[in-house]
């Protein structure tokens, strides 16, 4: 067994390796991919004096065990799960240090979705098209995390990062979610404009890394038709014929045909990717990007 690596005792329901993806392959009809909550894997990442990009865990719902064959540093962010090492508590958005040979256990979060587990040096498993990022929908990077499994651990860059834990970007429960107009706002009634800022949404039970649907107000258009098919984007808030919004999340196909209302901001896209299903949304409108 080489050096640093931590073994997968058991995987929980959807584990993923994820950096901060690889953009710029649009044109392939590969999207950027990536964490969902960009946010929360920088400030674990940060926590530990990585790279912002360096490879970490993405958990979906808890439920991962992992052990460390060498002694190794982890910092928990995103979704708050109970997690214990050897039986005893510990806590998120601070360094851990773990021997080799403890055992680091995820419950289900209070809130949130995804919880994100960092390691000093960063996941070294192979690169695809420059990213060490799992992408769901058209299958390239690594493969869901698998029960068993070991994973490399890279060399430490440097020392801890001299940033607190306290400055690192904030993640916490979403709610309301900031929004600019979208490149077809125009396809909309004025009614429909102000109903997206005015009513709650509830997130269903059809979600993943590619999108999410959302339940409530039906969003009515101006125009009659179908859009041919045009370039989307991560946050994307689309509207199928249905009239129920939609959010694209970070493994959207680059293309769609249906109009987009809306688009999330920078830090609204890193809420969207802790939506759980039955949870309540409003959406604020933004007039200029953060």
């Amino acid at each position: 067994m080489s050096e640093r690596t931590l073994t997968v005792v058991a995987a929980g329901g959807l584990t993923l390796i994820e950096d901060l993806g690889r953009p710029g392959f649009a044109a392939l009809g590969v999207s950027p991919s990536g964490a969902a909550d960009r946010g929360a894997l920088i400030a674990a990442n940060r926590i530990l004096g990585n790279e912002d990009g360096a490879a970490a865990l993405e958990i979906a719902m808890g439920g991962l065990t992992v052990r460390a064959e060498s002694d190794l540093l982890f910092a928990l962010t995103g979704a708050n799960a109970p997690t214990t090492i050897d039986g005893v508590a510990v806590p998120q958005r601070q360094v851990l240090a773990v021997a080799a040979g403890s055992v680091m256990r995820l419950g289900v979060p209070r809130w949130g979705l995804r919880t994100y587990l960092a390691v000093a040096g960063g996941l070294a498993v192979p690169e695809v098209l420059g990213s060490r990022s799992t992408d769901v929908l058209s299958g390239l990077g690594p493969a869901p995390v698998r029960s068993g499994e070991v994973l490399p651990v890279g060399r430490v860059r440097s020392a801890l990062a001299t940033i607190d834990a306290d400055q690192a970007p904030p993640s916490g429960p979403a709610f309301m979610l900031d929004a600019m107009p979208g490149p077809r706002r125009d396809w909309f009634t004025e009614d429909a404009w102000r109903t997206l800022f005015e009513r709650r949404y509830r997130v269903s039970d059809v979600g993943d890394r590619v999108g999410v649907r959302l339940q409530g107000a039906t969003l009515d258009r101006a125009r009659e038709g179908e859009l041919p098919s045009e370039g989307v984007v991560s946050g994307a808030v689309q509207v199928p014929p249905d009239g129920q919004p939609l959010i694209f999340g970070p493994d959207h196909p680059v293309t769609g045909g249906y109009p987009v209302i809306a688009v999330l901001t920078e830090s609204a896209r890193d809420a969207a990717g802790q939506l759980r299903p039955g949870q309540e949304i409003r959406f604020r409108r933004r007039v200029t990007p953060e």
